[in-house]
C-alpha cells in the first residue's frame, strides 16, 4: 500500500481557493434573497434593520458552529455579511457622534457593519435631530460608561425628540496614548475629553505628572490637535489613530481593563421579543412625598427586575425632574404590562421609549 501522500501549501491554497468559490456563489445566493426580502418589506412598509432578527441568526449560528472558529469571530464575520445582504435591499444612514473615529464610531461599524452610510454629527443634539428629521434612518448614542456613569446629553434628548430605542450595543473601552513624539519626555500637553482623561487618571499621573491635561472631545477631536503639536499627545483609540495616522505612542493606558460604554440605537423600530429583552421608560411624578418609592414599587410588585434608574432635571420646569429607567423584559411581557400601567398609575406623563434585545457586555470583539 503506498504511503499517504502529505498535503503542501499548494494543496492546502487550491483547496482554500475552491472553498472561495463556493463561498462566492452562496454569499450572492443570499444577497439575492435579502433583495427579495427587501422588496416584501417595501411593500409591507417594514423597517430594514432588524435588530431581533440579525440576533437570532448570530445567535443561531454560535450554537451550531463545531469549530475552530469561535463566537466573535463569527460574530465579526456575520456582521459584515448582514451588513451587505442588508445593504443590497436598501442602504441605510446611519448618524452618530464624530467626527470619524471617535468610540461612537466604532459603536456604529460594530452594530451596522461597514456597508451603511455613516453620518458624523458634531453634537449628540444634531444626531438626535438627524434621525428626528429624517437625514439618517438610525443613530448611535453613548447612554452610560462602566466607570465615568451616565452621559447626560443623550438622556437629556428624549423629552425633546419622538425618536425610540430600537437596540443597544457595548463597545470595550481600549485607550492609547497617540502622539508624533519619540519619548513621554517630550510631552508637554494631553488632549482629552473628560471621561477619557477620568478613565485614564493614574496612569496619567503615575506617567506623565507634568503634562498640562487640555479638554478635547470627542476623542477624534483630541487626536487631530496632537496630530498638529510633537510636543502633544491624545488620549485616543485605535479607530482614531488609524484614521488620523498617528500611531500610539503607549497603548492600553486605561485604568481600568474591563470598562465598557453602552451605545443606544435610536430610530423608529419597534422590535420583536427575543426572549433577551430590555425596555426604557421615562416619566415624571407630582411633587408628594412617597411618590418615586411607590413608581418603583411598580416594577418590583409585578417582578421586573430594574436596571438603570437615572434622573434629570426638566427643562421646562425649575427643580422637577425626568426619570429614566431598564427593566428586564419586552413590552409585551406579562409582567412588565403590568408595571407600565401601574407605572402611568403614579405619574404624570410617562413614555415607553422602546423594547429592544439586550446585548451581551462581553469581553472586547
Amino acid at each position: 500500500m503506498a504511503p499517504k501522500r502529505t498535503k503542501t501549501i499548494l494543496d492546502i491554497r487550491q483547496a482554500i481557493d475552491k472553498l472561495d468559490e463556493q463561498l462566492i456563489m452562496l454569499l450572492n445566493q443570499r444577497a439575492a434573497l435579502a433583495i427579495e426580502a427587501g422588496k416584501l418589506k417595501k411593500g409591507d412598509d417594514k423597517p430594514y434593520y432588524t435588530p431581533e432578527r440579525e440576533r437570532e441568526i448570530v445567535q443561531r449560528l454560535s450554537e451550531t458552529s463545531p469549530g475552530p472558529l469561535q463566537i466573535r469571530q463569527l460574530q465579526s464575520i456575520y456582521r459584515e455579511i448582514i451588513s451587505a445582504a442588508r445593504s443590497v435591499e436598501k442602504q441605510l444612514t446611519v448618524s452618530y457622534w464624530g467626527p470619524p473615529g471617535t468610540f461612537s464610531h466604532l459603536a456604529a461599524i460594530k452594530q451596522f457593519g461597514n456597508s451603511v452610510k455613516l453620518n458624523p454629527c458634531d453634537t449628540i443634539e444634531d444626531l438626535f435631530r438627524s434621525v428626528e428629521h429624517g437625514q439618517a434612518d438610525y443613530g448611535v448614542a453613548p447612554i452610560e460608561n462602566s466607570l465615568a456613569g451616565v452621559v447626560p446629553e443623550t438622556l437629556d434628548m428624549f423629552p425633546q425628540t419622538n425618536v425610540k430605542i430600537c437596540a443597544e450595543v457595548y463597545v470595550h473601552i481600549a485607550h492609547h496614548l497617540l502622539s508624533r513624539a519619540k519619548s513621554l519626555a517630550k510631552i508637554k500637553t494631553v488632549y482629552a475629553g473628560p471621561q477619557p482623561a477620568a478613565q485614564c487618571r493614574k496612569w496619567l499621573k503615575a506617567n506623565l505628572p507634568k503634562a498640562r491635561i487640555e479638554e478635547a472631545a470627542p476623542t477624534a477631536a483630541a487626536a487631530k490637535k496632537a496630530a498638529a503639536d510633537a510636543s502633544s499627545a491624545a488620549i485616543g483609540n485605535a479607530l482614531a489613530a488609524e484614521i488620523i495616522g498617528l500611531k500610539p505612542l503607549v497603548e492600553h493606558i486605561e485604568d481600568n481593563p474591563n470598562n465598557r460604554t453602552r451605545f443606544l440605537v435610536i430610530g423608529y423600530n419597534e422590535p420583536q421579543p427575543t426572549g433577551q429583552d430590555k425596555t426604557s421608560f421615562m416619566f415624571n411624578l407630582r411633587n408628594r412625598p412617597g411618590q418615586l418609592y411607590r413608581a418603583l414599587g411598580a416594577f418590583e410588585k409585578n417582578g421586573v427586575n430594574l436596571m438603570m434608574i437615572e434622573s434629570r432635571p426638566a427643562q421646562r420646569a425649575s427643580f422637577e425632574y425626568i426619570f429614566y429607567v431598564d427593566c428586564q423584559g419586552h413590552q409585551r411581557d406579562a409582567n412588565v404590562k403590568k408595571a407600565a400601567k401601574a407605572l402611568k398609575s403614579f405619574s404624570l406623563e410617562c413614555v415607553l421609549l422602546g423594547s429592544y434585545p439586550a446585548a451581551h457586555d462581553s469581553a472586547p470583539s
